[in-house]
């Protein structure tokens, strides 16, 4: 690979409005037909010198960008969208900042650690995946939303909640009875 392209890549990068790439993205934002390992010495080559940061397989941060940990969050994972002690912290319910980072998928439930920060993924029903929003270029719970999906989730033995934490008269009441309706039936769960 010259130079050359290594540079027009690198001013690409940042010219970009993105700061979270797929491999596939960065194949296409290059514009270089190149052969599969000329282009992945390419990248080697951008991590190497702090351009880009490698997240896991095929998926990338730029260097220096400013992105949210959500929006990692959902990058990390499709789908998926912040819910549960950090959406509730976000929307102002829990005051307490959660020391990972919850989202929820129909997917299957894994734990991500990446700079020194857990992304921790919980299967839901497919069902159950609604009621979440794009704020901020990121996936996240309504507040409700996030409230319901705690408390299914410990209703079901994996997660506490922590209602006398949480300022619910920030929660949208009809909202949040409409939604509980759509949700089945929870053993053991106290609404506040």
């Amino acid at each position: 690979m010259e130079t050359y392209n290594l540079i027009a890549l690198t001013k690409k990068l940042y010219e970009s409005p993105l700061a979270l790439f797929t491999t596939k993205t960065l194949r296409d934002l290059s514009g270089v037909n190149v052969p599969q390992a000329t282009f992945f010495s390419l990248l080697s080559r951008l991590t190497r010198q702090n351009i880009l940061q490698k997240l896991e397989r095929d998926k990338y941060l730029l260097a220096g960008g400013r992105v949210h940990d959500f929006n990692i969050a959902n990058f990390l994972y499709e789908p998926s969208y912040v819910s549960l002690e950090a959406a509730l912290n976000f929307h102002g319910v829990l005051s307490q900042f959660p020391y990972e980072i919850a989202s929820i998928t129909p997917r299957k439930s894994v734990t991500k650690m990446l700079n020194g920060k857990t992304y921790r993924y919980v299967r839901i029903k497919k069902t159950l995946f609604w009621g979440y929003e794009p704020l901020q270029g990121f996936l996240i719970a309504q507040p409700e939303k996030a409230l319901l999906d705690l408390l299914y989730l410990q209703s079901k033995g994996l997660a506490i909640a922590h209602t006398d934490e949480m300022d619910t008269s920030k929660l949208d009441q009809t909202r949040l009875a409409a939604y509980t309706e759509q949700f089945p039936a929870m053993k053991g769960t106290e609404f506040p």
